[in-house]
């Protein structure tokens, strides 16, 4: 049994089998296996526990703490966004990043004339300005991925990578 405190201002709701997170920044919502894990309120605590049924309860031990981490993930990011920081460096062309309705566009990338799309995953949110971006939101899965699909997107097919550094990369 693994019990999460959620800090001030934030609030959870458990439907059948979804558990939905609500905290100033926005809301999260995950489902979970009801049949190997129990997950309970008791005022601003969750508590998530498997349950005994003897032929799964190694996989539900397993379950419960990887449920317990994502919920814990879920209820820091209400509280304050994720945010993965990403800069393009160029040699050859100067790469400009827009962003249109649900992707990224990456323009002028070592000179191609047709921009590189990548999807911008839930309710994340980026911002591109001048050669920086700034990928942030709720969901660590939902930011993690974008950023991966933008870093993706400016990989090079069929080129020395030595030499054609060009692309997005991620700040540290």
């Amino acid at each position: 049994m693994i019990e999460i405190k959620m800090p001030q201002g934030v609030s959870a709701q458990i439907v059948g089998d979804t558990i939905s997170i609500k905290g100033k920044l926005g809301s999260n919502s995950r489902k979970f296996n009801d049949a190997l894990l129990n997950i309970s309120l008791k005022g601003d605590v969750v508590i998530v526990d498997h349950t005994k049924l003897q032929k799964l309860s190694k996989k539900g031990a397993n379950s419960e703490i990887a449920l317990a981490k994502e919920i814990a993930n879920d209820i820091s990011g209400v509280d304050s966004y994720y945010e993965r920081k990403m800069k393009a460096v160029f040699l050859h062309f100067p790469i400009n990043v827009e962003v249109k309705n649900n992707t990224v566009h990456i323009n002028n990338i070592i000179g191609e004339r047709m921009a590189r799309k990548a999807k911008i995953i839930g309710a994340t949110k980026v911002d591109a300005k001048g050669q920086t971006l700034r990928v942030y939101g709720t969901s660590l899965d939902d930011v993690t991925q974008t950023s991966a699909n933008i870093r993706l997107a400016c990989v090079m097919r069929k080129k020395d990578t030595r030499v054609f550094q060009d692309g997005l990369y991620y700040e540290v």
